[in-house]
Parts: C-alpha cells; structure tokens; sequence
C-alpha cells in the first residue's frame, strides 16, 4: 500500500532514504534504562500522524540483518516510513511525535504461529496427560458442555492482554466462534490470521458439517480484505475430519483465496490412525489428495520423514513449531533444524494455555534454542538469531506476510516493540553488543514495556491501552470457577 505524500516530501524522502544506504552504522553506547514513552493513553487511536520511535539500538530482521546502535523508526500512516540512525530520523522527521527507546532494543512485533486464544481459561484444567487422552477425556467433553460465544470473546480477551504485553502483535487461531475472536482481535488493536475450526463432530458452534462451512464461508467473506484480521478455514486434522471433508475445506478456501490453517503429524497416535485407514501417513496422504500446498500453515510437525520435509519445501507449506506444548504432552521433538536447512519457513508458536499452560512466546524461543541444541548434541545449533528469527521474519514467511511484517523495513506495516534492558536478570550483558543472545537467553516477556501495531500504540509502559485488565480477570475468574466446578 502506498502512502500518500506530497511532491515536496517526496523528493526529502528519497533523498533522506539513498542516505540511509551508504550511512556506517552509529556506535553510539546506550545507557541502561526503562523506556517509557510519552505518549497518553488517548494515543491508541492517533494512528495516522507521523511517529517516530528513537534512541535504542534497532534490530531490523531485514536482509541484511541490520542492528543499528542509536536508532530509530519513522512511522507514518501506519507503515513504517524509514530505519535508520537517530540523528537522521529524527532531522528528517522533526514534527513527528516521539518515543524515547534510550536503553531499549527496537524489533518487530513477535509472531505466535499456532494458538486457540480462548482456551487460555482452560489453563490447568487438565495437565500430565498424552494428547488422545487430554482431547478425549477432558478437553472435548468441556468444550461440548461450557463453550459459547460469550466464554470464547472473554478468552479472546485473557488472550490478547496476555500477548500484548508480551510483545506478541499478530498470532495464528484456531477455535470456534471465530468470528466473535476476529472482532477481539480488531477491537483489541493486534493483528491475527483467524481459521474457523472444522470438525466430524457436532462444535459448539455449528452442529453438523453443512452448518459449519456455511459459517465459514459467511465468517471469511465477512473479513476478507481487513488490513489487520486475515480469514482461514481450519480443518482440525487429519484424525478428527473425512477424506471428503478435508477436501471440502480445502476447496472453499482456493475459492475465496485465504489460508488453511491444521494439526499435522503433531504425534504417533495421529500417525498410527491415518496409516491404519489411509496405508500412508499424514503428510504423505496430504499429498496423496493434492490438498499440499502454499496456502496450508500446519501446526507441530513432529514426525516428518526425510522426504515429506522435502515435500514441504516443493509445496510451499509454512509450519508452526511449538516446543513446549509437544515436551508436555511427550509427542516428540519436531526436527525444525533439518526443516529449516531444507527450506521450510518455520514459525514459532505457543499453542493455546491449556496445553501449555502460557502464551509467553519468549519462553518457546528459549526453549527452542535449548532442546535442539540437546536433542543435536550440538550446542551451534538453532542459534539465538535463527531461533529469534521464529517469531519474526521467519514465523512472517510461514504465514506468507514477509512482504508486510516480520522486519523493520521501509513499507511494511508498523508492527514493533520496546524491549527494557535493566532487569536484573539481564545485567550485566551489554544488549547492544550482542542484542540476540540478550534477546533470547536473558529478556522475560515482562520486558516489554511498549508494542506498536499498525503505527498505533497498543501498550504504553507495559500497560495494555485497549483493554480494560480489571474487568478481563474478574470474567477469568467467573469462568475459572465455571469450568472447575466451583
């Protein structure tokens, strides 16, 4: 999307931009401190003036992995107008408002690949289980019984003010009642990619399959086109969906041109059930179908073979790793290293709370960094930047949206942090010297203390502007003894 400027601004813009290109990065050292920023509260709907988020050190994720120490943003009309030092930001952009990121490290925005946002009041509902015996035993039966429009817009909202203030600014969803999520979303200021869950069996939602792709197909054609809330369709799995089904789905989402968001080969159970009916495994009977393309985002990944990680490369399939729930549940170590050396795009996600029990997508990029070390035996592998590239330029390339977040780069949507750097958990590491091992190994969610989306401030000084956080636990709450019987 291009954005409007005047012949005058223009010509400043290029100009200022060819500087950018040849300009050595600044070294100038950053004083420890807690980023604030000076904006109101009123600020988070001011998002078409020109803003400019300064003074930290810069790590772009762009294609030349830039890490620009005393640096900044400019942002204007929600897309991110210029990166660079901030002495030449700031002289070309001397009306702009400002936030003041002295101390901090400025990132994109993170990326959660794969959750079921209300599920977050599942959290501890049922823990220490394999995966059969969690979906079968407690998860289903408690969705059949308590699950409503009104239970999933509240989860919705647990959710975002949990990602939010974890520097999280787009996240995956698949759950029922999507639409009712896809307002949150939007009302919330974050931006999602929102997949209806289909399933063989009567949803809380929809109570046959007929009533279900009627849903979808009003739900997508509802969002399409919505510059922060992208529509899928979702069929559950390979285990819960029919072979007629499954292509069903994926033939109303080559219709209308959105994504297809599922579970696949997320473990042994999953693997042993399409063998026995199908004589082949997930993957393979994917491909089998034809259903195998671009526009599938597929959850786990743990048991690829050699030649189905092949396959996914050849067919432009993004996967959405997600560590710490596939440890609880003991399904296995995806082999994100080889699929990543393949060329598969590998994002990062949380997976919901109830099987998690967080949406803290820190912890799963430290945690992916630490088990595929061990897992390998080589402590080289799945470094700090690559695993941190997950939750952004890469986790974007799984969703096919690196052209438009992921990276702090000119034209992108303004999606972007303020991570803090005087914890005592971070001290005494110079964050500017190696910003990726500060990033991954020592910063904690609560961090964060500024997130940007679309050039709007979302949250200011950790505090989550568009929510009210009193009102969301008390409903929590409510719910909690709801669900537990209480």
């Amino acid at each position: 999307m291009a954005m409007t400027r005047d012949l005058a601004r223009n010509c400043a813009r290029s100009l200022f931009l060819s500087v950018l290109f040849v300009s050595a990065l600044c070294s100038l050292v950053l004083a420890c401190q807690v980023p604030t920023g000076d904006q109101s509260r009123d600020s988070v709907e001011d998002d078409g003036s020109q803003l400019v988020v300064t003074g930290g050190t810069v790590v772009t994720f762009d294609a030349q992995g830039r890490v620009i120490d005393g640096g900044a943003v400019a942002i204007e009309e929600g897309r991110i107008a210029a990166v660079g030092t901030a002495a030449e930001i700031e002289a070309a952009f001397p009306g702009a408002r400002r936030i003041d990121a002295a101390g901090g490290l400025i990132l994109p925005g993170l990326i959660n690949a794969h959750t079921h946002a209300p599920m977050v009041l599942f959290r501890g509902l049922a823990d220490d289980l394999d995966l059969m015996e969690w979906l079968e035993e407690v998860v289903f039966p408690a969705e059949a019984e308590h699950v409503d429009e009104e239970l999933v817009r509240w989860g919705t909202r647990l959710a975002c003010l949990e990602m939010l203030t974890g520097g999280i600014t787009t996240f995956v969803d698949m759950y029922y009642f999507e639409d009712a999520i896809a307002e949150e979303a939007e009302r919330c200021g974050m931006r999602a990619v929102v997949g209806e869950t289909l399933i063989d069996f009567p949803a809380p939602d929809n109570r046959s399959w007929d009533e279900a792709i009627d849903y979808t197909r009003s739900f997508v054609e509802r969002w399409r086109g919505h510059p922060r809330i992208t529509p899928a369709v979702a069929p559950h799995s390979l285990y819960t969906v029919s072979t007629e089904h499954w292509t069903e789905a994926h033939q109303l989402a080559e219709e209308l041109d959105v994504p297809v968001l599922t579970h696949l080969a997320e473990g042994q159970a999953e693997i042993d059930q399409v063998l026995e009916t199908t004589g082949m495994t997930s993957i393979e009977y994917l491909e089998h179908l034809g259903l195998l393309d671009d526009r599938l985002v597929a959850a786990h990944v743990i048991l690829p073979t050699l030649n189905e990680i092949d396959l996914l490369v050849d067919r432009g399939v993004g996967v959405a790793h997600c560590p710490q729930s596939n440890m609880k549940i003991a399904a296995g170590v995806a082999p994100v290293p080889s699929m990543i050396e393949a060329g598969v795009a590998v994002g990062i996600g949380t997976d919901g709370a109830g099987s998690n029990n967080d949406l803290n997508l820190w912890e799963e990029i430290d945690t992916a960094a630490k088990l595929h070390k061990l897992e390998s035996g080589d402590p080289t592998v799945l470094p700090a930047r690559q695993a941190l590239g997950l939750a952004t330029i890469e986790g974007a390339r799984a969703l096919d949206m690196e052209g438009e977040i992921g990276s702090l780069e000119v034209g992108k949507w303004a999606d972007l942090i303020i991570v803090a750097t005087d914890g005592l958990h971070q001290q005494p590491q110079d964050p500017a010297a190696n910003p990726y091992s500060f990033l991954v190994y020592s910063t904690k969610a609560s961090d964060v203390r500024t997130v940007i989306v679309e050039g709007r401030i979302v949250v200011d000084n950790g505090q989550v502007l568009t929510l009210d956080a009193e009102e969301v636990l008390e409903k929590a709450a409510y719910y909690r003894d709801i669900l537990t019987g209480q």
